[in-house]
């Protein structure tokens, strides 16, 4: 299955409520509702503008351990600066509830099964402007910035805030689509904790086909939106539960449904699950990038999209009365992180944690 392309110049030229937008944004709810995810092409993110990063990040992440290790804060549950590989733990390594619907899945639609905790280092970026009053303050800290990258700041930043002007496109655009105000979403989403959140996977290490990167997981954000990856491996899994795997054009987002929307639409769009595996098609890229003299490194350029750590989950408007409801309580969206991050916690409770996709 190929996903859509969903064009956003269109929607940027006069607006989501136009009648011929409204088409677009009944495609939009009604593909992240069947798929989980919707591919869009947004004139402000430019494929030079998506190289550029990732250029940064190859080098960064070639670092040694030692000098990536100076910008890591596992006390601030490493909510910015750098996650080491080995500490991210997929959700289904530790949740014997969803391992039990692995086993029932048929064979050829099942993830890959991860050998331990992902291999995978992270960078943690917020992006936007912070509370002032908050009560997650842990969740909203300063940003590191690595010695050596005059351009960090810039480069984060710049690409940081077009792609989260992607999302709130997009999540304006998902609520018309979902019978609710154009501003239901973004209008909970100011001065969230958004991250950007680039991964760095060490293919000279981990090449081999049917390596783990990323195992089978949901993210726990509202909207999660990546550029094109230089190497390929992302798998998705439909609602229907096929497993497919994702090719994103040259100057497309991939954009994915995440655990918050499924709270705010009662369940009516389902987180959408995912992996990170070697497969063939990485396997040939790593060959062309061998015979280039490129980078090995396969750097993902995510960034997560989170509702404001004080406001509050539930069912909006008419999903009040939707058949699982009751399945989504109210709870304060810092709270519902925290206790996402106590569940895939590797290195312990007392202060050490996960990051945001799990």
């Amino acid at each position: 299955m190929e996903l859509p392309v969903i064009d956003l110049s269109p929607i940027l030229a006069v607006g989501p409520t136009d009648p011929q937008s409204e088409k677009l944004c009944e495609v939009v709810s009604r593909t992240l509702r069947e798929t989980g995810a919707l591919l869009v092409k947004d004139p402000r993110c430019s494929a030079e503008d998506n190289d550029r990063f990732i250029d940064m990040m190859e080098r960064y992440f070639q670092q040694p351990p030692d000098f990536k290790r100076l910008q890591e804060r596992p006390y601030l549950h490493y909510q910015v600066g750098v996650t080491p590989e080995g500490v991210e733990v997929p959700r289904s390594f530790v949740d014997p509830q969803m391992q039990k619907k692995l086993k029932a899945m048929p064979e050829e639609f099942q993830p890959a099964t991860p050998r331990g905790p992902d291999p995978k280092w992270r960078y943690m970026w917020r992006v936007g402007p912070r509370p002032s009053d908050t009560r997650f303050q842990e969740l909203n800290s300063e940003p590191v910035i690595p010695e050596g990258f005059p351009e960090w700041k810039e480069t984060m930043d710049s690409w940081g805030y077009k792609m989260i002007s992607a999302i709130e496109v997009v999540a304006e655009m998902a609520a018309i689509g979902f019978g609710l105000p154009r501003d239901a979403f973004t209008s909970l989403m100011k001065q969230g904790p958004h991250l950007l959140a680039p991964t760095g996977s060490d293919l000279s290490c981990y090449g081999q086909e049917g390596f783990v990167f990323a195992g089978y997981h949901y993210d726990l954000n509202f909207l999660t939106i990546h550029g094109k990856s230089r190497f390929p491996g992302l798998n998705i899994w439909l609602r229907r539960g096929q497993k497919v795997e994702v090719k994103v054009p040259v100057g497309c987002l991939l954009i994915q449904a995440g655990k918050q929307i499924e709270w705010l639409t009662g369940g009516e769009c389902i987180a959408g699950m995912h992996e990170v595996v070697v497969t063939k098609r990485t396997v040939d890229a790593i060959k062309a990038a061998q015979d280039q003299n490129r980078s090995l490194w396969r750097v993902s350029s995510t960034l997560f999209a989170h509702i404001a750590s004080d406001n509050v989950l539930k069912p909006l408007g008419h999903y009040v009365k939707s058949e699982y409801a009751s399945q989504y309580p109210p709870i304060v969206a810092g709270e519902y992180v925290e206790q996402e991050l106590s569940i895939i916690n590797l290195r312990g409770k007392a202060g050490d944690g996960d990051n945001l996709e799990n």
